[in-house]
């Protein structure tokens, strides 16, 4: 049974998963695998992906190849490339949920409004735009890259043509020939502008900083890999496992360690001067801090696209917008048709944090007025029986996020069963196991790139300075440090009180 209707309006589920992207959906394929079915997933949209399923502009790929950007448990050998389009990976997520027989789980357009723990209860009460769900048990999964973020800028909602956000993509406004402005150059922007400089008859690219950019080892794989694949999975496993171990070594760069960070620079400017020849456009494209600073991109068509006549780089930020006229930071003024905002998420203040509320009544976000933080990156003190997954230092700047989030499925799986064999009701992580979870990661993450690259990014919180999106380590540490529950840094009350 995975739900009861208490006859009042109210839907009791013993576990309630909000998100179906990637983190929903494999903490529910776990909990089924394992013969759980009491648990239900809240998705504000009408399908499952996420990210994926939100981001449908042109170019839509994932920078992480296939082979690893995919559950462990669930090997595709039909991927089309090594990086595969965006498309791809969303109609693996259907299939996933499809095939794990997570559908009749998952309540689509239902968007949560509101989550409050009762201490009375010790259950959490969740306003939706569908009713109201309790649960014993609350897991987020907010994903990085889930609510887009648009700047302030003067005039941007007065624009008059038209606008949008790269994950907002309106497919029904006719871009062949406008005079298109791409408001950004992170990695949705470096494959929206290829895109655009192929059917716009004008395009500016504001750019506030230049990225890195690294060339793209992506290609086809044949039929013959994937009837081999098919054939022997352990070909996968062992692909997957190479990627991994590939990806690892990048992190010895974002320790910026001096031989690793000049090794990573010489191969950006290498592909820079390769592809650039105008040496004014080359250095408007050319970083002013340090490699891995901000998230190194990897693209072999984006310089070509700038290089293009009809193409100019702008290379300062959008500053206002008058009418139809875009002025950047420099005073340089562009008569536009359209404008794609490919501006970035809200990661580091994340707006599900404002509908959760924990035992004081007091908002995650309010309690996180100085950064996210967690233990042991899931869990939080004040905040009973929740778990975060895609929290805070989950992020990766050089593997794959997959594997950071089936590391904390395997997790709460274990707190789970401590639960049920312990007969606890309620796990709330504590204060001082909290406190020196996150003076470990502090101290982890001094004199790496994030910190001390010298530039401005979304990894660090600006309210404190501190490194609270990504994971300041090696992924495999991540799992050693994180894949198992630890029952000794939580407060932890039993199912029946003991009687005197």
């Amino acid at each position: 049974m995975n739900s009861i209707d208490t006859g009042s309006g109210t839907t009791f589920t013993d576990i309630l998963i909000v998100g179906a992207g990637f983190g929903g959906l494999g903490m529910g394929i776990q909990l089924k695998r394992r013969g759980k079915h009491a648990f239900l997933i809240l998705e504000r949209a009408d399908d499952v992906g996420g990210t994926w399923r939100d981001n449908h502009y042109p170019g839509v790929a994932c920078d992480v190849p296939s082979h690893l950007y995919s559950f462990s448990f669930r090997p595709n050998a039909h991927w089309s490339h090594v990086f595969s389009p965006g498309g791809e990976i969303q109609q693996y997520l259907r299939d996933s949920a499809r095939d794990e027989g997570l559908l009749p789980h998952i309540r689509f357009g239902t968007t949560m409004r509101d989550a409050r723990w009762s201490e009375a209860d010790r259950q959490w009460s969740v306003q939706t735009s569908h009713g109201l769900f309790t649960c014993r048990v609350l897991i987020a999964c907010p994903g990085h890259l889930a609510d887009e973020h648009l700047p302030e800028i003067e005039g941007l909602s007065s624009f008059a043509g038209d606008i949008f956000h790269s994950a907002r993509w309106k497919h029904d406004v006719a871009l062949k020939g406008k005079r298109i402005g791409v408001v950004g150059s992170g990695a949705s922007a470096i494959q929206v502008v290829p895109e655009m400089a192929a059917i716009a008859s004008e395009l500016v690219v504001f750019q506030r900083s230049a990225p890195y950019v690294i060339p793209r080892a992506n290609r086809r794989y044949t039929e013959a890999e994937k009837r081999l694949f098919i054939r022997d999975p352990s070909l996968m496993d062992k692909l997957r496992a190479d990627l991994f171990w590939a990806g690892e070594t990048n992190f010895a760069q974002r320790r910026n360690i001096p031989r690793f960070v000049r090794e990573a620079k010489e191969m950006a400017l290498a592909h820079l001067h390769s592809q650039v020849e105008d040496p004014t456009l080359r250095a408007a494209l050319t970083p002013d801090y340090e490699i891995g600073c901000k998230r190194v991109l990897i693209s072999n068509d984006y310089y070509p696209a700038l290089a293009r006549s009809k193409v100019r780089l702008e290379a300062s930020a959008l500053q206002r917008v008058e009418g139809h006229t875009a002025i950047s930071a420099r005073g340089e003024r562009f008569e536009l048709d359209v404008l794609v905002c490919a501006t970035g998420f809200e990661a580091t203040r994340p707006p599900f944090a404002k509908l959760i509320h924990g035992r004081d009544g007091q908002s995650l976000d309010a309690h996180w007025d100085q950064g996210m933080q967690a233990f042991d990156s899931i869990a939080v003190h004040g905040y009973p029986n929740l778990f975060i997954i895609n929290g805070p230092n989950t992020g990766l700047g050089h593997n794959s996020v997959v594997y950071i989030i089936e590391a904390q499925v395997d997790y709460i799986l274990g707190a789970l069963a401590h639960a049920e064999q312990q007969q606890v009701a309620v796990l709330e992580a504590d204060a001082a196991a909290e406190a020196r979870y996150m003076d470990m990661l502090d101290t982890r993450a001094q004199g790496t790139v994030w910190l001390a690259g010298g530039c401005k990014s979304w990894y660090v919180d600006t309210r404190s300075r501190r490194l609270t999106l990504v994971w300041p380590d090696y992924a495999y540490a991540f799992r050693e440090a994180n894949a198992s529950f630890h029952p000794e840094g939580y407060l932890q009350t039993q199912a029946v009180e003991a009687t005197p």
